[in-house]
Parts: C-alpha cells; structure tokens; sequence
C-alpha cells in the first residue's frame, strides 16, 4: 500500500488494495472549493491529507458551518446522496492544502461485501450526526457568542494553531448574521479573556 494511503483506516488487505486501484488521487490548495451545493456527486471522497471545512448553504447564499473532515475520515452526507441519486446538499472547502481519495460511486456500492467498509460507513454516519446535532444545540438553545467560539475553536483545530487569519465578515458569511454583531461579540470576547484581536487575525486565549 502506498504511504499517500496510510490516512485509510482499513485492515482488509483485499479492500486496500481495490481503494488503491480505483481511487483518484485529487490535490486541491488551501481555500478551493471542492464541491458546490447543487453539484452532481460522482465521487465518494476519503481525506488522505490536510482537513475540509463543510458549510450549508441555501439558496440565497446564506451560509452556517457545520464540521470538518480530518484524515481518514469521509462525507456521509455525500454517501447518502449517491444513495438516493440526489446532488449535493453541501459545499466543502479546503481548509488547507488537501489530498483526497475519490472513489467512484459505483465502486461503493460493491464494497459493501466488506465488512470493514460497512463500518467505516456506520461510524462516519455516526461521527456527522452527533456533530450535527450539537450544531443544531448551539443554534437553537445557546447564545451566538457559544456558536462563535465554537466556530473559532474549530477552525483553529482544523489548522493546528490558536491564531486564525479571518476577517469578521467571513465570520458572519458562514454563521449567517450580521457583521456588525460578530464584530460587537468579538469585542465583549476579547474583554472576558476569550481571544485577542488584530488586523484579520484573531487569537484564542481560552
């Protein structure tokens, strides 16, 4: 098995070699879009290197970040849309530089013979639901101020750094509010101790 696959957490000599031989190997930099919402998904992808940043969004533009994708790990959503032959309700982003493994749809549907497939699947549906659920929490029975630390927290986790590079508009664009009220909860923040600002950078303290 090649090193670029060593992310793959997968024992099953038979199913490595078949990810080996079917995959796609796809390199995007820091920032590109990897899929839009709308877009017809061919591909099952399975992050070897770097982490993808997944955002809904609907169909005015209006944005709220969800989870990220680490190594190893894959889209359930994209797999149930494969299912059911529906384009993608997503878009992903490439947090940073990014290597991805795409695996044709059709090939994972004869994977499921595999067992260990079957429960990679299981456990990424799994891992994105829980995720998802405690996007909703924050949403729908806290503060924005917890959203937005939340927001900052992961994305710093997702770059392996407590200084994120961000203007307070990006912000507001992927929690949907105003900037104004980012920049106000940012201020009371930085006064609690939570983070230190600068010039489109700000700084986790927590």
């Amino acid at each position: 098995m090649k090193d670029i696959f060593k992310a793959i957490p997968f024992t099953d000599t038979k199913l490595l070699q078949e990810i080996e031989h079917f995959a796609n190997i796809r390199h995007l930099l820091k920032d590109n879009v990897l899929i839009q919402v709308g877009d017809a998904i061919l591909f099952i992808p399975i992050v070897l290197k770097g982490c993808v940043r997944i955002i809904r969004e609907n169909e005015d533009g209006s944005e709220v970040f969800l989870y990220h994708l680490y190594p190893g790990q894959t889209c359930a959503m994209s797999i149930t849309c494969c299912q059911v032959s529906q384009k993608s309700m997503i878009k992903a982003i490439a947090e940073d530089d990014l290597t991805l493994a795409m695996i044709p749809i059709e090939q994972t549907a004869d994977w499921q013979k595999f067992p260990e497939w079957k429960a990679y699947v299981n456990k990424n549906y799994q891992e994105r639901f829980a995720e998802l659920l405690y996007v909703i929490d924050l949403i729908a029975f806290n503060h924005m101020d917890k959203q937005l630390l939340h927001y900052l927290k992961e994305r710093c986790k997702a770059l392996q750094t407590n200084r994120l590079e961000i203007t307070h508009q990006e912000i507001a664009i992927e929690l949907h509010t105003q900037r104004e009220a980012i920049s106000r909860l940012l201020r009371t923040m930085e006064q609690k101790g939570y983070v230190k600002l600068s010039r489109n950078f700000i700084t986790i303290l927590e």
